[in-house]
Order: structure tokens, then sequence, then C-alpha cells
């Protein structure tokens, strides 16, 4: 993957974060397919604070590798905060990671309704005590979406790690 140079600087700052702490991160993704966890594991050494990464697709990877419950897929759709927040506390279920990052969405250039147009992405952080979670509409196509909601998913981590509320 040939990161972004602002991924590639954040995935940096995450990782000195989570090595200086001891703790590690799992992610949940769907529309990034793994794109976070490629940026976190182009860092030496990530081993020490990456300790796995989920990309449940479909609907029902998201039920069968991290527990998303259907109905709750059912009544909110995919992209979705409660979505995201069962993702990310799910992907803490199912590792040893004490950390957790999901990201939700609708890359395009397809699949977009009104409600939930082309870029709408769900994000969820968890450290197994506190889970925030936020919607965003990125524009652009679908790798200019999909490298802004790699970024912002850092940035949350970044967030988590300083206690600081979405």
């Amino acid at each position: 993957m040939a990161t972004d140079s602002v991924v590639h600087q954040l995935a940096i700052r995450v990782s000195n974060r989570l090595r200086d702490e001891r703790l590690m991160l799992v992610t949940a993704e769907s529309c990034t397919g793994g794109m976070v966890a490629a940026a976190i594991t182009d860092i030496s050494g990530s081993s020490n604070w990456f300790e796995r990464g989920f990309v449940t697709y479909s609907n029902q990877a998201k039920s069968e590798m991290i527990g998303v419950p259907a109905d709750l897929i059912d009544k909110h759709g995919a992209v979705s905060e409660p979505v995201a927040r069962a993702m990310a506390e799910g992907a803490l279920r199912n590792s040893r990671a004490q950390v957790s990052l999901s990201i939700t969405g609708v890359a395009g250039p397809g699949g977009g309704t009104e409600s939930k147009p082309v870029g709408t992405v769900s994000f969820g952080w968890s450290n197994r005590l506190h889970t925030a979670v936020e919607t965003k509409v990125f524009k652009g196509d679908r790798e200019k979406i999909r490298t802004q909601a790699t970024a912002h998913a850092l940035r949350g981590i970044l967030t988590l790690l300083d206690g600081r509320e979405r």
C-alpha cells in the first residue's frame, strides 16, 4: 500500500504512543479494507503494539468474526454508529488488545443513499472502559474517502489515548 504521508505520520504517532504505554491495538475495518492495519504494520516493530486486524467487509463477517448482532445491522444499517460501536467492542472481545478502532462506511462510487451518501463513514474507538463513536462525511473519490477515513481513525486513537472525549 502506498501510504499517504499524513497517514504515515499519524501511524508513527499512534505507534509511538502505543509502544510507550505498552498497549496493543486491534482494528475492525470495513470500507478501508485493512488500510489502518497496513499503515500501522508499515512501521518496523509493530508486532509490539499491533495485536490483529479484522477486515469485516460483509455484514456476515461483522457478525461471525467480531459478534456484531445481525439484528443491529438490520435495524441501523452497516454504516451506523451502533454498528461501529459493536465492531470496536467486538474486536476487543475477540483479541488480546486493550484499544480498538472500527470503521464502516460507503467509499463509493456506488452504494450511497440519500440518508447515507457516498463518503459517509462511521467510526468507533474503545479502550474497554469507554467507547466513542462518530460519523463523518468525506468528499472525493474512493481512494480519497478511504485515505481520509484512515487518517481520521488514527487521530481518534490519539484522542482516546489522551483521555479526551469526542
